[in-house]
């Protein structure tokens, strides 16, 4: 997309216009290197030991190069290895596309105009961090032209109405009449999951994959503008509606779990922590209370055991633990699964955990002792993406990318609803446990009473 936007501007400038346009290495440069560099070219990478991401390490170059040579574009070893077909190119072919042209333009154009910096540039700034500071999410369009992946969806706390995650905003459904209600900008591309606070104000992870993450609180209840039965919110620039930020990361946050009295927040994704925030005043102002460093890849799920007492976690390491909040430390990690943890919840004694992942299984295991598994409770055709655990009643369910949606309850045979046809990306419970509503990959949610499986009512979520 940045590509394409380069060009366009390049095009709309003229060549005489663009040749003599002042080139801004943070606006112009830095988000071309964020694109196509930084992922390979990082403090915590940095191959050919070249770190990218602040303007002195860059120009400082790597191991041996490569260099720049300000003034000197078709001289700079750098550039060369942006625009040559040979095997040398960066970034090279098994790591991604070659730079476009017009980018690549771009950055000749800055080392010929001397490859200076922005006077307000720090240069040990980090380029990630800078390049966020300076971002403005779009406005959602009006339409979408085609079905956004529902990747998080949340009954309100009294039940009469659904929100659902969209393209830079979540979209509000009354439950009864499946119209929409309610659109709230947001700042994340997409939000990966969402939970209510005990005043009813909603948090929500999520964040645009590899550039920024964020933990965020929205007062739904806040007025704004009305059209044809829509009430617009702005949740990036209105502080009644985005009533606080918990946390800005480098990254995607994709999990989050609450009490059931709504007073404790845990949140855990790409940077594989845990951070678990006191939120029993309120959200703004919200101390952290304790970071959890438990896994070795990124936390897909977070629940918390009875009490708040213990932190239930899921991850991609392939692995669920349990983490004893108040003596600050790990107690069980189990083993069992052979793939991919996306799912975890604790059961109401808190003695047992129960974790589903991409082995398509659902798994009970005791949160004690040597993690021992207890009980194969069941299993999916496909990988297991989604599950979900009533907070009050012996209630769990489970989506899968086969498209099915079972609901487990002790002593019963286990429920498959009638499923869509796409992946089950999201689930949520309603309050009283008698309705849940599946989030697709197709952009519906479709909701069904457990009573009657077989008449699920859809919303199509395309504004």
């Amino acid at each position: 997309m940045l590509h394409s936007v380069l060009a366009a501007l390049a095009l709309a400038a003229g060549p005489a216009a663009a040749a003599d346009r002042p080139v801004s290495f943070i606006a112009d440069v830095a988000p071309v290197l964020a694109e196509h560099c930084f992922a390979c070219h990082n403090p915590k990478k940095a191959a050919g030991r070249y770190d990218m991401t602040t303007f002195a390490r860059l120009l400082a170059g790597g191991a041996g190069g490569p260099r720049i040579e300000p003034g000197k574009a078709a001289e700079s070893e750098f550039h060369q290895l942006l625009v040559t077909a040979d095997e040398r190119r960066m970034p090279p072919r098994d790591k991604g596309e070659a730079v476009p042209a017009a980018a690549a333009a771009v950055v000749a154009r800055w080392i010929d105009q001397g490859a200076k910096r922005d006077p307000a540039l720090d240069p040990t700034a980090d380029l990630t961090r800078e390049l966020r500071k300076r971002w403005q999410p779009p406005a959602p369009p009006a339409h979408y032209p085609a079905p956004v992946p529902v990747r998080a969806v949340a009954f309100t706390p009294d039940g009469k109405a659904l929100v659902a995650s969209g393209y830079h905003e979540l979209l509000v459904y009354d439950a009864t009449t499946l119209t929409l209600t309610k659109r709230v900008r947001t700042r994340a591309e997409r939000a990966h999951a969402l939970a209510f606070l005990a005043d009813s104000t909603l948090a929500v992870v999520g964040g645009r994959p590899g550039l920024e993450g964020d933990v965020r609180v929205y007062d739904l209840t806040a007025t704004g503008p009305a059209a044809d039965g829509v009430t617009t919110l702005d949740g990036v620039a209105d502080p009644r509606v985005r009533v606080a930020t918990l946390l800005e990361a480098d990254d995607e946050v994709l999990a989050l779990a609450v009490t059931p009295d709504g007073k404790w927040l845990a949140a855990g994704g790409t940077d594989r922590v845990v951070r678990v925030w006191d939120v029993s005043r309120g959200a703004v102002g919200a101390p952290l209370r304790q970071t959890v460093e438990n896994h070795a890849d990124w936390v897909l799920g977070v629940a918390f055991g009875p009490g708040g007492r213990t932190l239930f976690t899921a991850s991609r390491d392939k692995t669920a633990k349990v983490w004893d909040l108040n003596r600050r430390e790990p107690v069980v990690t189990f083993q069992e699964h052979r793939d991919v943890v996306t799912g975890v919840a604790a059961a109401a004694d808190g003695k047992t955990g129960i974790s589903a992942g991409a082995d398509k299984l659902v798994r009970a295991w005791e949160a004690s002792g040597d993690g021992r598994q207890v009980r194969l409770i069941g299993g999916h055709p496909g990988a297991i993406l989604t599950l979900v655990a009533h907070q009050t009643r012996p209630v769990l369910a489970t989506g899968s990318t086969d498209g099915t949606v079972t609901v487990w309850t002790p002593g019963e045979k286990p429920l498959t609803l009638t499923g869509p046809t796409t992946p089950v990306l999201s689930l949520s419970l309603s309050r009283d446990g008698k309705v849940i509503a599946a989030g697709t990959h197709a952009g519906e949610v479709r909701l069904q009473a457990i009573d009657e499986p077989r008449r699920p009512r859809v919303i199509p979520v395309r504004p």
